[in-house]
């Protein structure tokens, strides 16, 4: 499958899929650096706005290929379309809306959390502003990822 420009994976024997829909490069680069270092077996993607990761998740155009993701790291505050959307879209498609939704976000506005909760998803962590903290909350994450679907 060739890669979306500006997207980067690794890939691990059976690896998990974590799409992660996120428009700041540094970010996503720290995200894939506390993957890398959770050294937990996970394929990494990204979108870098709400319609790319849509486009992504519907298998859209440059994305006909994509793998289906067993969680989804999303953004609030993106372009085109913002994260709450996404989650109300995702919650409109049948087809996506089984998929675990973790709000990744710098935002600690309980209002926004709330609103995030009830739009399905299933987590809502703020972005620490370590490295080692964010190593720690992405390993938390891939590790619940990678155990829950042992049983799958």
């Amino acid at each position: 499958m060739q890669q979306p420009r500006g997207s980067r994976l690794h890939t691990y024997m059976a690896a998990r899929v974590i799409l992660s829909i996120e428009d700041s490069d540094t970010e996503f680069y720290l995200v894939e650096i506390a993957v890398k270092k959770a050294n937990v077996p996970i394929r990494l993607y990204r979108a870098s706005d709400g319609e790319q990761g849509l486009a992504f998740l519907l298998k859209a155009g440059p994305y006909h290929e994509a793998p289906r993701p067993d969680l989804i790291l999303l953004n609030l505050n993106l372009p085109r379309k913002n994260g709450f959307e996404v989650l109300a879209d995702l919650q409109a498609i049948e087809s996506l809306r089984s998929i675990p939704v973790v709000v990744f976000t710098s935002s600690s506005y309980s209002m926004e959390k709330d609103k995030a909760l009830a739009l399905g998803a299933q987590d809502y962590v703020t972005k620490p502003s370590t490295l080692d903290g964010l190593i720690d909350v992405v390993s938390r994450i891939c590790s619940r990822i990678s155990s829950s679907s042992q049983g799958a």
